[in-house]
């Protein structure tokens, strides 16, 4: 068996000094590179958190000023949305008035069916052919879109789907007029021009983003506090650490855990808070697979000490025997409760008919680090040595995040693709679409993200049931029913529930994390 011992990822990233300036706030990102700063921001849900909403607004923003319970939706560019009384598929979308690009051009009704071309007319000259098909799982439920005035837009959904709006949340609107004096996607991400509260001043791939205050934000109690917001891709956990006690960042997000207790020590701030997100494998369930069998893939979620991967985060995540912790209303009543049961967990593999005359052998794709990956590499190292007591050799193929992110793109057993049994992926659920994205049979590569093409009857009756209901409280009643079979079902190695640590200067002021995968830098200031 291949054991992959003290498996580390050494940075090469040259930190260039950047000035400790009291109006300045340094972050340290998870990301291997900068993300993309066009309006379409790669490396998953962190670029989304770093490059997107403080750049853009969508339609609909994230509520970041309740942080008691999971964070809501708000009013964005779009001041309010209902669902036309006559057509359960159409949805209105009524537009602020006032809101200005970074550029100086005013938004209208014309901006928005522009930047919904950018993603979805094939013809239009503005088509984004590299960008937009990454898109897809927030963009795939639309069928048609249309001004109605100046500050009015209907989006047409090709079925009832009560959850648009919580796609359109990560659609994120940019400037034409900006676009149009550069001609080019590419191009356009050294000088995009959104609504957000925070303009792009400089990128420089590999090294850093550098944005600076908008001052003419729609929204003047979100008008950030700091001047300027720098954003450095530090993947290696030990060297954002390394970044922090020098004075290099003021903020690094998920501090290497054994360094907690000393950075603690040293007067830094540790910050945690509950989110929905689980960090699993993601398993393919084809024939071509031996996770093909529910039998096997149960037998995985009861060979796993969950308690032992929390003490070796240094409790910076809790144990998942789900996508959502027990205490959740979605969690549901299931019939599987994943404890550490190694024997059980041995007799299930004997009935499937693996045993040391015939070991399980999984392949499984695993990133270096990113977007809600937590330390991947130590932990992967910890799940292998338990599913090794039960007789199953793992091998790791370690790839960087974006290469990560394409492959989960792509459908399990693609023609061509090399052979995985799982990814694993640190993934937020912050909104019910997620699961089904992640869980209908519908939702296959291109057009959603159920990666290992798992299928399930009663699963999708439920899943599909969720998409017609508009009341919140039969949503979850229906959500409840789809994840208790997804826990039985087990089409993941659940593992554990991230708390979002981040690790920062006690010179930084004013941050009240969300309970969300994004986060409010606008509040937050510098103390000289």
């Amino acid at each position: 068996m291949k054991i992959l011992l003290g498996l580390t990822v050494a940075s090469t990233l040259a930190l260039a000094p950047i000035g400790s300036l009291a109006d300045t706030l340094r972050i340290a990102m998870t990301t291997t590179d900068v993300p993309t700063t066009g309006g379409i921001p790669d490396n998953g849900s962190e670029g989304g958190r770093f490059a997107g909403y403080p750049i853009f607004d969508a339609l609909v923003n994230w509520d970041f000023t309740d942080t008691s319970g999971p964070a809501g939706l708000t009013p964005g560019l779009a001041t309010s949305w209902s669902i036309d009384p006559d057509d359960q598929r159409r949805w209105i979308f009524n537009l602020r008035e006032g809101v200005t690009f970074h550029d100086g051009t005013s938004m209208t009704a014309d901006d928005i069916i522009w930047n919904l071309d950018r993603h979805l007319n094939e013809d239009a000259p503005h088509y984004d052919r590299v960008q937009a098909p990454t898109y897809r799982t927030y963009t795939g439920q639309i069928a048609s879109y249309e001004k109605i005035d100046d500050f009015t837009v209907a989006i047409v959904t090709h079925e009832p789907f009560s959850m648009l709006d919580y796609l359109i949340s990560r659609v994120f609107i940019v400037s034409p007029t900006r676009f149009e004096e550069i001609g080019d996607w590419v191009e356009f991400q050294s000088s995009p021009a959104g609504t957000g509260p925070f303009i792009v001043e400089t990128v420089t791939p590999r090294t850093s983003i550098e944005l600076v205050r908008n001052e003419n934000y729609w929204d003047e109690t979100r008008i950030p506090k700091v001047e300027r917001l720098v954003l450095l891709p530090i993947p290696d956990s030990n060297t954002r650490t390394a970044a922090l006690r020098s004075g290099q960042v003021d903020w690094i997000e998920v501090p290497a855990p054994d360094s907690i207790p000393s950075l603690v020590g040293a007067g830094f701030n540790i910050v945690t808070k509950p989110y929905p997100h689980v960090w699993s494998w993601r398993m393919n369930t084809t024939e071509a697979s031996p996770l093909h069998d529910v039998q096997v893939r149960r037998a995985l979620n009861y060979a796993i000490d969950r308690d032992a991967i929390v003490e070796l985060l240094n409790d910076t995540a809790i144990p998942a025997i789900g996508i959502y912790p027990s205490d959740n209303p979605y969690f549901g009543s299931p019939e599987h409760i994943y404890g550490y049961d190694p024997e059980r967990a041995t007799e299930m593999l004997r009935e499937a008919g693996y045993g040391p005359d015939n070991p399980l052998r999984l392949v499984v794709n695993l990133p270096t680090a990113g977007s809600g990956n937590m330390v991947p590499l130590a932990m992967s190292e910890l799940v292998q040595l338990y599913l090794a007591e039960i007789g199953v050799v793992v091998d790791y193929e370690v790839a960087d995040w974006g290469v990560v992110l394409r492959n989960m793109r792509t459908a399990a057993g693609t023609e061509g693709e090399p052979h995985r049994d799982a990814i694993n992926h640190g993934q937020p659920f912050g909104d019910p679409t997620n699961l089904f994205r992640s869980h209908a049979s519908s939702q296959f590569p291109p057009v959603g993200g159920n990666w290992g093409l798992h299928k399930n009857a009663e699963i999708d009756r439920n899943l599909n049931e969720l998409i017609t209901i508009f009341d919140p409280q039969e949503q979850i009643e229906v959500i409840a029913k789809a994840h208790q079979a997804i826990v039985d079902e087990a089409p993941r190695l659940f593992v554990v529930h991230d708390l979002n640590p981040r690790a920062m200067s006690p010179k930084v002021m004013g941050f009240d994390q969300a309970q969300s995968w994004y986060q409010d830098f606008t509040q937050i200031w510098i103390e000289e």
